[in-house]
């Protein structure tokens, strides 16, 4: 099994996983072409620091050219121009000392009123970006399906957290638009860059979150911040003694999403490392994560992710057939993991549908708002299981009309199944007016002569992970 370990010594948060996914091999450009795909209007700076005399990667986010600013010089020029912002806090490693002292980790991440419950305040110098329209603008975005699941993923694991500290529903949070964009960049491209690594886990270390207090919008907190306590759960953490934020919530909400468990190093042969940096420099403390690519020399006892789902159901027995289509593309498109409708035979002889919901227990409350809106249905069941699922990466094949992603199913590192991607041959079959079957076939055949030239020693002629 091929694993990434990150190791979270000092801290974590957004621009430090982009810079360790770039110093570890994921080509500049990957990142590059995401936020271009993305067409928020940013551009990314990569460069080469020294951090406690390693040398590492530093990611960097320009919006509208200006580039993103430590924490204390956003609130100085903030404190400046405006009245004190009505937002949340726990967004960055930028946050004031309450003493006023300058050793905090400041890593790039959210502006301190880059998160809001509730209605944009009015005073606002530019208007919030709720949950709806970042779903939107990573939809659009060309990228794999499965990236974007990811981000969005990410993004609602941050907007749940701060929804539950703030008791208001997750389409109530708000991100400033200038926050939302760092934070778009940042967690698009740290689930484009975890798929490009082409690992099958991503394991994580303890968490170093750091310590003292945090001044922040709503008044002072112990570190760490509410929404990082509230998605670190279930997730070892502890403090080094360092008097400052470490981990941000986006870093945290990265972490819970895409690392599989967390141990200390695992058994493995190192293949290559990479080093990603913040802004700040602590002393004896390299302000840096590392991201270790290797395989694993001895297998964990479990073999497959586990998580709960939560489960919705209703029976339909009047409802237009072509509504219910739209309805299973409506609920797929409000983060649905999956829906289906099987006939069934209900009371007074009548013919039916049972639909069927799978989704995220965050996400049950719109999309149950959502079937009672576009069906007849009275009632929706719902109820919760644990589901285990097996480790999914994606690999890109050419065809003779183009290029086909496959998705490869594996259990403790052996493929247990493969399969092109639909879409992909529909789009080339209509462009190509070739038969859907012809290039479906030709996608499989192409990834098995890559799998023969991998094991033969020979480099594949093949796209390669995205």
């Amino acid at each position: 099994m091929r694993i990434a370990y990150l190791e979270c010594f000092s801290g974590m948060s957004g621009d430090m996983f982009l810079g360790a996914l770039v110093d570890a091999g994921v080509p500049p450009r990957v990142l590059e072409s995401t936020v271009a795909a993305l067409g928020v209007g940013a551009r990314l700076e990569i460069s080469r620091v020294v951090r406690s005399g390693i040398s590492a990667t530093k990611v960097d986010v320009w919006v509208a050219g200006k580039k993103d600013l430590p924490r204390e010089e956003y609130w100085a020029k903030e404190s400046v121009a405006e009245t004190p912002p009505h937002a949340d806090s726990e967004h960055a490693h930028k946050h004031h000392h309450h003493h006023g002292q300058k050793h905090e980790n400041a890593q790039r991440d959210l502006p301190e009123d880059a998160l809001q419950s509730g209605v944009p305040a009015p005073h606002e110098h530019a208007h919030a970006r709720g949950l709806t329209e970042i779903r939107e603008i990573i939809r659009k975005a060309a990228i794999s399906g499965t990236a974007k699941k990811t981000a969005i993923t990410i993004f609602e694991a941050l907007g749940a957290a701060e929804a539950k500290i703030h008791q208001v529903p997750v389409e109530q949070i708000h991100f400033h638009e200038v926050g939302a964009v760092d934070a778009i960049v940042d967690i698009v491209c740290a689930a484009v860059g975890a798929e490009a690594l082409g690992v099958d886990q991503i394991v994580c270390s303890p968490l170093n979150v750091g310590g003292g207090t945090v001044h922040c919008a709503h008044g002072t907190f112990p570190v760490p911040a509410p929404a990082t306590v509230e998605l670190l759960k279930d997730a070892p953490v502890y403090s080094s003694g360092v008097q400052a934020e470490l981990v941000t919530p986006t870093g945290a909400a990265i972490v819970k999403t895409l690392a599989r468990r967390f141990t200390t190093f695992p058994e493995m042969k190192i293949e290559k490392s990479g080093f990603g940096a913040g802004s700040r420099e602590f002393p004896g403390l390299p302000n840096v994560v590392r991201l270790t690519i290797g395989e694993a020399t001895s297998l964990p006892v479990a073999t497959t992710a586990q998580e709960t789902v939560t489960v919705l159901e209703a029976n339909l027995d009047d409802l237009n057939p072509q509504v219910f289509g739209y309805v299973m593309d409506r609920l797929l498109e409000e983060g649905a993991l999956d829906a289906f409708g099987v006939p069934v035979q209900m009371k007074k002889n009548r013919p039916g549908t049972l639909l069927t919901v799978l989704c995220k227990p965050e996400d049950a409350g719109k999309l149950t708002e959502l079937i009672f809106a576009e069906t007849t249905t009275l009632g929706v069941r719902r109820r919760d299981q644990v589901r285990h699922s097996l480790a999914r990466r994606w690999e890109n094949v050419r065809t003779p009309w183009g290029e086909v992603r496959i998705k490869i199913a594996s259990m403790n590192g052996t493929i247990t199944n493969y399969a092109p991607e639909y879409e992909d041959c529909r789009r080339i079959a209509a462009e190509h007016q070739v038969p859907l079957r012809q290039v479906m076939g030709a996608a499989v055949e192409a990834y098995l002569h890559c799998r023969g030239e991998e094991k033969a020693g020979s480099s594949p002629a093949c796209a390669g992970s995205e």
